[in-house]
């Protein structure tokens, strides 16, 4: 029973001997990218007859608030995107917000109501047209994805 305990002790140990190199190699890699910009984006699918309604809030509400955010460092670019051919229940427009970093993305509430006041006359009015736009959208989900910079 000690000969078997001896073994296994032995195998054991071996087998972490062995697997150390290709470990200590997974781990050798330098690294060769840093955090970058952070993106919001939405998926949009328009209402039939509504595009371009909604192409005049965007170019107008939507637009005021991101260049707002931008003269404030908050926001570094933003992008309207129109898909050709979505299939059924897809979104037919893309927005896009590019945040600084994570910081100026998760940034108090106060600023994000000041913008807002600003652009919409008051926190009500902006939370009311936030709520008109159903009738002309339906938000089809989204993503935050924190863009990668290769520094080397």
């Amino acid at each position: 029973m000690k000969t078997f305990i001896r073994a296994i002790a032995v195998a054991a140990a071996l087998s972490l001997t062995l697997g150390a190199p290709g470990v200590a190699q997974a781990q050798s890699a330098e690294r060769v990218y840093d955090n970058g910009p952070v993106w919001v984006i939405s998926y949009i699918q328009t209402k039939t007859g509504m595009f371009d309604d909604y192409m005049a809030y965007l170019s107008k509400q939507w637009r005021e608030s991101n260049e707002a955010d931008k003269r404030a460092g908050v926001v570094l670019d933003y992008k309207v995107l129109q898909v050709d051919q979505p299939r059924d229940g897809e979104p037919d427009v893309i927005l896009m917000v590019q945040y600084k970093n994570m910081a100026a993305f998760d940034r108090p509430l106060a600023e994000s109501e000041a913008t807002a006041a600003k652009v919409f006359g008051s926190v009500v009015k902006s939370n009311q047209a936030f709520a008109g736009r159903d009738a002309m959208r339906t938000n089809r989900g989204g993503l935050t994805a924190r863009e990668i910079r290769f520094i080397k």
